[in-house]
Protein backbone atom coordinates (compact mmCIF):
# COMPACT_ATOMS: atom_id res chain seq x y z
CA UNK A 1 0.00 0.00 0.00
CA UNK A 2 1.94 3.01 -0.98
CA UNK A 3 2.09 6.23 1.25
CA UNK A 4 -0.26 9.04 0.18
CA UNK A 5 2.49 12.08 -0.28
CA UNK A 6 1.58 15.24 1.65
CA UNK A 7 0.27 18.44 -0.83
CA UNK A 8 2.81 20.77 -2.60
CA UNK A 9 1.87 23.68 -0.69
CA UNK A 10 2.89 21.94 2.88
CA UNK A 11 6.05 20.52 1.49
CA UNK A 12 6.88 23.79 -0.29
CA UNK A 13 5.61 25.66 3.11
CA UNK A 14 8.43 23.04 5.15
CA UNK A 15 11.01 24.32 2.52
CA UNK A 16 10.40 28.38 3.19
CA UNK A 17 10.41 27.76 6.83
CA UNK A 18 13.66 25.88 6.89
CA UNK A 19 15.15 28.30 4.93
CA UNK A 20 14.10 30.97 6.86
CA UNK A 21 15.42 29.02 9.96
CA UNK A 22 18.64 28.49 8.30
CA UNK A 23 18.90 32.58 7.30
CA UNK A 24 18.19 33.18 10.60
CA UNK A 25 20.85 31.00 11.95
CA UNK A 26 23.83 32.56 9.79
CA UNK A 27 22.39 35.74 10.93
CA UNK A 28 22.85 35.12 14.43
CA UNK A 29 26.13 33.18 13.65
CA UNK A 30 27.76 35.80 11.66
CA UNK A 31 29.32 37.77 14.92
CA UNK A 32 31.52 34.47 15.61
CA UNK A 33 31.96 34.00 12.35
CA UNK A 34 33.72 37.67 11.64
CA UNK A 35 35.28 37.36 15.44
CA UNK A 36 36.92 34.34 14.68
CA UNK A 37 38.23 35.27 10.69
CA UNK A 38 39.74 38.34 11.68
CA UNK A 39 41.40 36.52 14.90
CA UNK A 40 43.58 34.49 12.26
CA UNK A 41 44.64 37.69 10.09
CA UNK A 42 47.80 39.99 10.67
CA UNK A 43 46.89 43.48 11.30
CA UNK A 44 48.35 44.62 7.35
CA UNK A 45 46.33 42.14 6.15
CA UNK A 46 42.86 43.39 8.22
CA UNK A 47 43.72 46.85 7.25
CA UNK A 48 44.44 46.14 3.10
CA UNK A 49 41.54 43.38 2.98
CA UNK A 50 38.80 44.62 5.46
CA UNK A 51 37.12 42.58 7.96
CA UNK A 52 35.31 40.09 5.43
CA UNK A 53 38.03 38.57 3.69
CA UNK A 54 39.30 35.30 4.30
CA UNK A 55 42.99 35.20 6.24
CA UNK A 56 45.13 33.85 3.95
CA UNK A 57 46.86 31.63 6.67
CA UNK A 58 46.61 31.51 10.56
CA UNK A 59 48.25 34.42 12.43
CA UNK A 60 48.81 32.99 15.90
CA UNK A 61 50.48 36.01 17.24
CA UNK A 62 47.28 37.70 18.08
CA UNK A 63 45.88 35.14 20.09
CA UNK A 64 49.38 33.82 22.02
CA UNK A 65 50.13 37.65 22.52
CA UNK A 66 47.03 37.95 24.32
CA UNK A 67 47.13 35.05 26.10
CA UNK A 68 50.60 36.02 27.76
CA UNK A 69 49.70 39.87 28.19
CA UNK A 70 46.42 39.48 30.60
CA UNK A 71 48.08 36.33 32.01
CA UNK A 72 44.52 34.66 30.40
CA UNK A 73 45.30 31.31 32.23
CA UNK A 74 44.64 32.87 35.95
CA UNK A 75 41.78 35.11 34.51
CA UNK A 76 40.48 31.68 32.76
CA UNK A 77 40.60 30.02 36.46
CA UNK A 78 38.96 32.87 38.28
CA UNK A 79 36.02 32.94 35.53
CA UNK A 80 35.64 29.38 36.00
CA UNK A 81 35.59 29.10 39.63
CA UNK A 82 33.09 32.25 40.23
CA UNK A 83 31.15 31.16 37.24
CA UNK A 84 30.66 27.37 38.60
CA UNK A 85 30.42 28.52 42.53
CA UNK A 86 27.41 30.72 41.62
CA UNK A 87 25.73 28.22 39.49
CA UNK A 88 25.73 25.43 42.41
CA UNK A 89 25.18 27.73 45.06
CA UNK A 90 22.58 30.11 42.71
CA UNK A 91 20.80 26.43 42.18
CA UNK A 92 20.55 25.30 45.54
CA UNK A 93 19.44 29.03 47.01
CA UNK A 94 16.73 28.87 44.47
CA UNK A 95 15.99 25.22 45.39
CA UNK A 96 14.99 26.06 48.87
CA UNK A 97 13.54 28.90 48.72
CA UNK A 98 11.37 27.48 45.86
CA UNK A 99 10.62 24.65 48.58
CA UNK A 100 9.38 26.49 51.16
CA UNK A 101 7.70 28.79 48.78
CA UNK A 102 6.15 26.71 46.25
CA UNK A 103 5.41 23.71 48.35
CA UNK A 104 5.88 24.74 51.87
CA UNK A 105 3.54 27.41 50.83
CA UNK A 106 4.86 29.53 53.99
CA UNK A 107 2.31 33.03 54.88
CA UNK A 108 3.21 35.74 52.93
CA UNK A 109 4.50 33.81 49.68
CA UNK A 110 2.60 35.75 47.23
CA UNK A 111 4.26 39.06 48.52
CA UNK A 112 7.70 37.65 48.66
CA UNK A 113 7.50 35.68 45.14
CA UNK A 114 6.36 39.59 44.10
CA UNK A 115 9.46 40.70 45.75
CA UNK A 116 12.03 38.22 44.11
CA UNK A 117 10.32 39.51 40.85
CA UNK A 118 10.79 42.89 41.77
CA UNK A 119 14.59 42.36 42.57
CA UNK A 120 14.60 40.95 38.66
CA UNK A 121 13.57 44.03 37.38
CA UNK A 122 16.51 46.45 39.18
CA UNK A 123 19.61 47.38 37.26
CA UNK A 124 23.00 46.36 38.24
CA UNK A 125 23.75 50.40 37.83
CA UNK A 126 21.16 50.94 40.83
CA UNK A 127 23.12 48.32 42.67
CA UNK A 128 26.39 49.30 42.11
CA UNK A 129 26.64 51.74 44.97
CA UNK A 130 25.10 50.26 48.11
CA UNK A 131 26.94 46.72 47.38
CA UNK A 132 30.44 48.50 47.00
CA UNK A 133 30.02 50.13 50.75
CA UNK A 134 28.22 46.46 51.64
CA UNK A 135 31.47 44.57 50.85
CA UNK A 136 33.43 47.62 51.86
CA UNK A 137 32.07 46.84 55.53
CA UNK A 138 31.87 43.26 55.11
CA UNK A 139 36.01 43.19 54.55
CA UNK A 140 35.30 41.05 51.18
CA UNK A 141 36.28 43.87 48.75
CA UNK A 142 38.50 42.56 46.28
CA UNK A 143 37.81 38.77 46.99
CA UNK A 144 36.27 36.93 44.38
CA UNK A 145 34.00 35.58 47.38
CA UNK A 146 32.14 38.98 47.34
CA UNK A 147 31.54 38.73 43.93
CA UNK A 148 30.14 34.98 44.45
CA UNK A 149 27.72 36.44 47.28
CA UNK A 150 26.70 39.18 44.90
CA UNK A 151 25.77 37.38 42.22
CA UNK A 152 24.59 33.94 43.79
CA UNK A 153 21.92 36.43 45.38
CA UNK A 154 20.94 37.74 41.99
CA UNK A 155 20.52 34.53 40.06
CA UNK A 156 19.00 33.13 43.30
CA UNK A 157 15.90 35.49 42.69
CA UNK A 158 15.26 34.09 39.24
CA UNK A 159 15.54 31.11 40.21
CA UNK A 160 13.32 31.26 43.20
CA UNK A 161 11.14 33.15 41.21
CA UNK A 162 10.88 30.27 38.35
CA UNK A 163 11.09 27.68 40.47
CA UNK A 164 7.87 28.40 43.02
CA UNK A 165 6.05 28.76 39.82
CA UNK A 166 6.97 24.93 39.03
CA UNK A 167 6.78 23.80 42.50
CA UNK A 168 3.71 25.40 43.27
CA UNK A 169 1.95 23.01 40.50
CA UNK A 170 3.32 20.05 41.70
CA UNK A 171 1.10 16.80 42.41
CA UNK A 172 0.25 17.26 45.92
CA UNK A 173 -0.63 13.29 46.06
CA UNK A 174 2.74 12.68 45.29
CA UNK A 175 3.95 14.49 48.05
CA UNK A 176 1.34 13.26 50.55
CA UNK A 177 1.69 10.17 49.91
CA UNK A 178 5.18 10.78 50.63
CA UNK A 179 4.73 12.32 54.13
CA UNK A 180 1.94 9.45 55.11
CA UNK A 181 5.28 7.48 54.31
CA UNK A 182 7.15 8.68 56.70
CA UNK A 183 8.89 11.36 54.77
CA UNK A 184 10.16 14.47 56.58
CA UNK A 185 10.89 17.66 55.09
CA UNK A 186 14.56 16.83 54.49
CA UNK A 187 13.66 13.38 52.66
CA UNK A 188 10.93 15.41 50.82
CA UNK A 189 12.87 17.73 49.30
CA UNK A 190 15.82 15.95 48.62
CA UNK A 191 14.74 12.29 47.68
CA UNK A 192 10.98 13.39 46.17
CA UNK A 193 11.53 16.97 44.59
CA UNK A 194 14.77 17.61 43.59
CA UNK A 195 14.70 14.44 41.70
CA UNK A 196 11.45 15.18 39.58
CA UNK A 197 12.63 18.50 39.09
CA UNK A 198 16.62 17.91 38.30
CA UNK A 199 15.85 18.56 34.70
CA UNK A 200 14.88 22.50 35.30
CA UNK A 201 17.53 22.59 37.93
CA UNK A 202 20.19 21.91 35.21
CA UNK A 203 18.42 24.34 33.09
CA UNK A 204 19.17 26.86 35.93
CA UNK A 205 22.66 25.71 36.47
CA UNK A 206 23.55 26.43 32.77
CA UNK A 207 21.94 29.42 32.37
CA UNK A 208 23.57 30.96 35.78
CA UNK A 209 27.13 29.67 34.61
CA UNK A 210 26.32 31.60 31.16
CA UNK A 211 25.33 34.32 32.85
CA UNK A 212 27.92 34.89 34.87
CA UNK A 213 30.39 34.12 32.86
CA UNK A 214 29.46 36.98 30.88
CA UNK A 215 29.03 39.64 33.64
CA UNK A 216 31.44 42.52 33.16
CA UNK A 217 30.01 45.49 35.38
CA UNK A 218 29.82 44.26 39.05
CA UNK A 219 32.97 42.40 38.33
CA UNK A 220 34.90 45.74 37.73
CA UNK A 221 33.83 47.25 40.13
CA UNK A 222 34.34 44.08 42.99
CA UNK A 223 37.67 43.42 41.44
CA UNK A 224 40.60 46.02 41.16
CA UNK A 225 43.61 43.40 41.13
CA UNK A 226 44.77 41.89 38.22
CA UNK A 227 45.17 38.84 39.75
CA UNK A 228 41.99 38.67 40.50
CA UNK A 229 39.86 39.89 37.23
CA UNK A 230 37.90 37.72 35.15
CA UNK A 231 38.07 37.30 31.48
CA UNK A 232 35.72 40.03 30.72
CA UNK A 233 37.73 43.01 32.08
CA UNK A 234 40.81 41.17 30.47
CA UNK A 235 39.34 41.54 27.20
CA UNK A 236 38.21 45.33 28.09
CA UNK A 237 41.90 46.41 28.84
CA UNK A 238 42.93 46.09 25.08
CA UNK A 239 40.75 48.97 23.89
CA UNK A 240 42.10 51.91 24.24
CA UNK A 241 40.73 55.44 23.88
CA UNK A 242 42.83 56.42 20.51
CA UNK A 243 43.90 53.17 19.53
CA UNK A 244 42.73 49.58 18.98
CA UNK A 245 44.55 46.39 17.49
CA UNK A 246 41.51 44.94 15.79
CA UNK A 247 42.92 41.34 15.05
CA UNK A 248 44.04 40.79 18.95
CA UNK A 249 41.00 42.38 20.23
CA UNK A 250 39.18 39.81 17.74
CA UNK A 251 41.47 36.86 19.18
CA UNK A 252 41.06 37.90 22.65
CA UNK A 253 36.79 37.67 22.00
CA UNK A 254 37.06 34.24 20.67
CA UNK A 255 38.98 33.00 23.72
CA UNK A 256 36.42 34.58 26.18
CA UNK A 257 33.60 33.04 23.73
CA UNK A 258 35.22 29.27 23.23
CA UNK A 259 34.85 28.34 27.52
CA UNK A 260 31.19 29.73 27.24
CA UNK A 261 30.41 27.86 24.03
CA UNK A 262 32.08 24.93 25.28
CA UNK A 263 29.74 24.63 28.16
CA UNK A 264 26.67 25.06 26.54
CA UNK A 265 27.58 22.29 24.06
CA UNK A 266 28.54 19.91 26.87
CA UNK A 267 25.03 20.74 28.31
CA UNK A 268 23.45 21.10 25.21
CA UNK A 269 21.61 17.67 25.95
CA UNK A 270 20.22 18.49 29.58
CA UNK A 271 19.15 21.78 28.26
CA UNK A 272 16.88 20.81 25.54
CA UNK A 273 15.44 17.75 27.99
CA UNK A 274 14.90 20.40 31.13
CA UNK A 275 13.34 22.63 28.14
CA UNK A 276 10.86 19.83 26.99
CA UNK A 277 10.65 18.53 30.27
CA UNK A 278 7.06 20.93 31.29
CA UNK A 279 5.64 19.94 28.14
CA UNK A 280 5.79 16.20 28.72
CA UNK A 281 3.39 15.12 31.47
Amino acid sequence: MSRRKPPVGRTIGRYLAVTALAAVLLLMLFPFILVALNSFKTPSEYAASGPLSLPVGLYLKGLIGFWHRVDFTNKLANSAIISLSVAVLGVTLSLLNAFALGIGRVKGRVALVVIFIMANTLPQEALAYPLYYFVKAAGLYNTQLSVILIFMVIQGAFGTYLLTSVFSAFPREMLEAALVDGCGKTRLLFQVVAPVTMPTLAVLFTFFFIWTWNEFFLPLIMLVSDSRQTVPIAISTLQGQHSMDVTTTSASALLGLLPAILFFALFQRTLTRGITAGSIK
